[in-house]
């Protein structure tokens, strides 16, 4: 995929993607390469990572149970302290 540097913004700069460059994108200047300037072209990839993804849903799902264990036989009532 190519993206068009169009402008940039700040600390943004503003890309043009898409076949006729229809999309516009706000991206990060700090995360493109040294020396990228207006009307440059960028050459973009973007893949799925299934290894990444199995890890943070496994991250989540222990987390979640953590969850569950910390507030069985709790009723959610708000109880005054006895004494």
């Amino acid at each position: 995929m190519r993206a068009v540097i169009d402008r940039i913004e700040g600390k943004l700069a503003v890309l043009l993607m898409g076949d006729e460059g229809k999309i516009t994108v706000n991206f990060p200047i700090s995360l493109l390469p040294e020396g990228t300037k207006e009307s440059d072209v960028l050459s973009i990839s973007i893949e799925r990572d299934p290894q990444a993804s199995q890890q943070a849903k496994e991250r989540v799902s222990g987390l979640m149970e953590k969850l569950k264990k910390k507030s069985e036989g709790k009723t959610g009532i708000i109880q005054e302290p006895k004494g």
